[in-house]
């Protein structure tokens, strides 16, 4: 286990991959990266919640990582683990196994919480899976991120991305050459901003429904992120995938903003 307090140094594997991310993208779209994740935040125990939208989502988020200097430890799920070659570079670059639905999810989260008090951060996706609202606004998120956040008094970040459901289709790898060779072509703009931290100091981890009052800040603080970045898109989205199931089960119903 790695040392407390010790700060995390990406593995080379890691480092280069982010930059192969942000040759990636800038070949399939025109990558737009606003906001920024606080100087008194880096360098310590630091949180980053993103919404999910497309399989595109983690080399989207990795060119934007690497855009503002940062290489969080990627929380992803098993499946990608078991795969020959990317399990070996998931593992090789530092990035947290999860096993949604088994006993393992619990070890994620302990592992985690050992890697922010090391000093690495934390990539997650609230959400738990690619979004099935018909908005494409986030949905109701699962608890994981929270309880980690309150139980290492780290600070959550909220990315949002916009776009990257436009590169690659829902039922990758189903579709996967069409949409590359569709990307290649039009190049859509793909956005991404970190947004302000949310405020939970005032939720105490152990107290009754206090996981799910920080879920879903957490993800009212990431729908207010990706509201500026589809203003013209505000109810359904433009590139409607074929593919793309529709799930209410999840919806998440947005507090109202201020004003």
């Amino acid at each position: 286990m790695e040392a407390a307090h010790s700060p995390w140094r990406p593995p080379l594997i890691w480092r280069v991959a982010l930059l192969l991310a942000r040759l990636v993208v800038g070949m399939l779209a025109r990558l737009r990266v606003t906001g920024d994740i606080p100087a008194r935040l880096r360098g310590g125990p630091l949180i980053l919640a993103a919404n999910h939208i497309s399989p595109f989502d983690p080399i989207v988020l990795a060119a934007a990582c690497r855009a503002r200097r940062v290489a969080p430890r990627i929380m992803a799920t098993g499946g990608l683990f078991r795969a020959p070659l990317i399990g070996v570079a998931m593992r090789r670059a530092g990035h947290i196994r999860v096993d949604r639905g088994t006993s393992g999810v619990h070890r994620a989260l302990d592992d985690a919480a050992a890697a922010v008090a090391a000093g690495a951060p934390i990539l997650v996706y609230p959400e738990g899976r690619i979004g099935l609202d018909p908005g494409m606004w986030p949905e109701r998120g699962k608890t994981g991120a929270a309880r980690l956040a309150l139980a290492c008094g780290a600070p959550v970040v909220p990315v949002a991305q916009w776009g990257s459901h436009e590169v690659l289709p829902y039922q990758t790898p189903k579709g996967l050459l069409g949409g590359i060779v569709r990307a290649l072509v039009r190049r859509p703009t793909v956005r991404v901003h970190f947004g302000d931290p949310v405020e939970l100091t005032d939720l105490t981890g152990g107290a009754p429904g206090a996981a799910r009052r920080a879920t879903d800040r957490i993800i009212d603080a990431i729908t207010d992120t990706l509201a500026p970045l589809r203003p013209d898109e505000p109810d359904r989205p433009r590139h409607v995938d074929p593919g793309r199931p529709v799930d209410l089960a999840r919806a998440h119903r947005r507090r109202p903003t201020a004003g």
